[in-house]
């Protein structure tokens, strides 16, 4: 489409939609929370921005501000370990939510019942974060065009509450939407009803201790 069209149609989303999305790129594995401190400062200073939740793609590819390269001297588990405590302590600092992602083990990528002993690289990623959990897809999920949701860490409620839920997505525009057709028993494990109002409601009025 033409430059004209493609703007047109973006202003026309711009206008569907409230808050702003500041995006910024940096090279793989040499961003640390250095970095994303003197980021948050700038933008706080110069468009008065602060954020209300923050999204790093991916935690595992960043850098330590405290452990300089992996080098061979330092292990996978420890230098993990590093990333993911500076990670949560800028979001202390800034008192904002922040969000990174992270894969599983060989194992857990054919396993329909991902544990926390599937996450890849460092156990100290999972004994850091104060929530986790795994989105889990199966010939029989995709089919019904959803994705299984399953807490693995909660330190904010009982994980056992809503253990487990689906929700509805269309890959071919990464969208997800609430599944309003009650979830599926055989596929959930009969647990109870997923309250999507309740944990909405619940996670509005977040904020980090």
């Amino acid at each position: 489409m033409s430059k004209d069209m493609f703007t047109a149609k973006v202003a026309d989303l711009a206008r569907k939609t409230t808050g702003r999305l500041i995006v910024k790129e940096y090279p793989t594995g040499s961003a640390h929370t250095g970095h994303f401190r003197a980021l948050l400062n700038e933008l706080k200073l110069k468009k008065q921005f602060k954020p209300d939740i923050i999204f790093v793609d991916y935690l595992n590819i960043c850098a330590s501000s405290r452990m300089k390269g992996m080098g061979g001297a330092i292990n996978s588990y420890s230098y993990i370990k590093s990333i993911a405590e500076e990670i949560r302590g800028l979001a202390v600092e800034f008192n904002v939510p922040i969000v990174s992602a992270t894969q599983t083990t060989r194992s857990g990528y054919s396993n329909d019942d991902v544990g926390l002993e599937d996450t890849s690289e460092s156990f100290g990623l999972p004994a850091t974060a104060d929530l986790m959990f795994a989105l889990i897809s199966n010939d029989e999920l995709n089919n019904l065009g959803k994705i299984l949701v399953k807490q693995l860490k909660n330190r904010y409620n009982d994980p056992t509450k809503y253990n487990r839920f689906t929700v509805k997505v269309d890959r071919s525009k990464m969208r997800l939407s609430d599944d309003d057709d009650g979830g599926d028993d055989n596929v959930i494990d009969a647990r109870p009803a997923f309250d999507k109002s309740e944990t909405a409601e619940r996670f509005k009025n977040f904020k980090m201790e």
